[in-house]
């Protein structure tokens, strides 16, 4: 690897004042900022085993015990009757779907786009990305009723001589999820080899074995690096078009139905924008709640929160217009069944139109009055609070989609309403506990911070002091 100095072109570094504020001008030894990642890998304080051990519980006794519940006394102790056949349960699918898109997604953009932003936070969302796949899939194999016969949508020779319906959604969405999940997992390990290596070199005992099965024989050598980076860029390459498609895939199980709010032209890039949008807040959550635990403020700055804030804006503006071109096109139809969906989400009394207008609320109007200001994006607090907001509304706006809109249709007599059961609402908080304590887990397992990505950074820019004028000089790296 070469490296060739190049310097920026007579540019004054407006903040140059205040360089130690931004992570690639403010460099520290190498050595450093391995031991403060392995420091925060190992430091588990009695605090961290509480949290963890409630959110065991949680687990146990909201997703495994109604889950077991539900197995041993049927389906029926869900609130999913007719009309509304589709309840907590897929709208828990979806919006978990959803929140995996973002963080491979970020991640890879920024990888192709060469952005320093990425730096120092592409592994949280890309772990964030690992952890909602799999809650997500458990949502499958629970609205199903009878998770041990899951072996039947998928399409392979068997003795019955029965193929699945492959006009099912299920079959749809297990073929776009497992081709996401495995590329997501190659793309999260890809640069994490590096960074077990550097761990192996520096554990003792089983870590010290862990670390080693797991780096592969990795050596700071010039073709390891090459043939790595190699594999990371065709990984980013080709990892964005699959989330594309994936959270398209997820949207037509709503839109290639008759359903009236569902058959829509619209719904694959209206499922996409959601899904970014709703996926970068969760970002935004995640760095923050790492930054806070594990004591990483000098890798995940206020820099880091300014730039995430802004795309919430850019995508809450996005989501706001596929949102309500959906609903002007069914408004303008005059379609009957159509005015009485909308009476019913935007105008009719009790819980339905309560969540459309907290779902506006929280997701039009919370980002909007807020993220415009830059003071108030790099206040970590107050975007986290921004970014927890917002995927409060795109919870609400899934619930709406699934269960809403199907409480309406063509014939007056069939009309009904949902309402979840308490074996629903107990394993909705279960898949919460479930993520978090994966992330919880793992976090304490594998380097959290790329930290040589973070060194490639800082060799790249320095500050060469010109008379009263601070310069950024900037290396390219071949």
């Amino acid at each position: 690897m070469s490296v060739e100095a190049i310097p920026q072109a007579s540019a004054v570094h407006p903040e140059a004042e205040e360089h130690s504020d931004h992570l690639l001008l403010d460099p520290k030894p190498q050595s450093e900022m391995n031991r403060m990642v392995l420091d925060a890998m190992h430091r588990t304080p009695l605090s961290y085993w509480i949290v963890i051990g409630v959110l065991a519980v949680i687990f146990g006794v909201g997703l495994l015990g109604g889950w077991i519940y539900q197995i041993w006394w049927g389906l029926g102790v869900a609130g999913v009757r007719r009309p509304t056949y589709w309840g907590i349960y897929i709208t828990s699918f979806v919006f978990w779907i959803g929140l995996s898109h973002s963080g491979t997604l970020v991640s890879a953009i920024l990888r192709v786009l060469n952005s320093d932003l990425r730096r120092s936070i592409t592994r949280a969302p890309e772990m964030m990305t690992a952890f909602t796949l799999l809650v997500a899939i458990t949502f499958l194999g629970i609205d199903i009723g009878r998770p041990w016969r899951g072996y039947w949508i998928a399409p392979y020779p068997n003795q019955r001589g029965l193929w699945p319906n492959f006009h099912s959604p299920f079959l749809w969405d297990e073929m776009a999820i497992i081709t996401y999940l495995i590329s997501s997992y190659m793309y999260l390990y890809l640069p994490l080899i590096p960074d077990l290596a550097m761990a192996r070199d520096r554990s003792t005992g089983w870590r010290y074995t862990f670390f080693r099965i797991l780096s592969l024989g990795w050596k700071n050598k010039d073709s390891h690096w090459r043939y790595l980076n190699k594999a990371i860029l065709i990984m980013a390459f080709a990892i964005i078009p699959i989330a594309f498609s994936v959270h398209t895939i997820v949207s037509w199980d709503f839109a290639m139905t008759n359903m009236v709010g569902w058959h829509s032209t619209i719904f694959g890039p209206y499922f996409v924008i959601g899904a970014i949008y709703s996926g970068v807040a969760a970002v935004i959550t995640i760095l923050f709640i790492v930054r806070s635990t594990m004591k990483l403020h000098y890798f995940i700055r206020p820099e880091h929160f300014d730039s995430m804030g802004k795309l919430l804006l850019v995508f809450s503006g996005a989501w706001a217009y596929f949102f309500f071109a959906d609903y002007l096109t069914e408004w303008y139809g005059g379609d009957a069944i159509s005015k009485e969906v909308i009476a019913l989400l935007s105008g009719g009394a009790g819980l339905p139109s309560l969540f459309f207008y907290a779902m506006l609320f929280f997701n039009i109007l919370v980002p909007w009055l807020t993220l415009w200001n830059r003071r108030l994006r790099r206040k970590p607090v107050l975007i986290l609070l921004v970014s927890l907001s917002i995927n409060i509304g795109m919870y609400l706006e899934r619930y709406g989609i699934v269960t809403s809109i199907s409480r309406r249709n063509r014939m007056p007599f069939d009309w009904g309403d949902y309402w979840p059961t308490t074996v629903e609402l107990m394993i909705l908080a279960g898949s919460f506990a479930m993520f978090f304590l994966l992330y919880g887990i793992f976090s304490r397992l594998v380097p959290i911070i790329p930290v040589w990505e973070v060194r490639e950074g800082h060799i790249m820019y320095s500050i060469k002091r010109i008379g009263k004028a601070s310069i950024v000089r900037v290396l390219h790296l071949e």
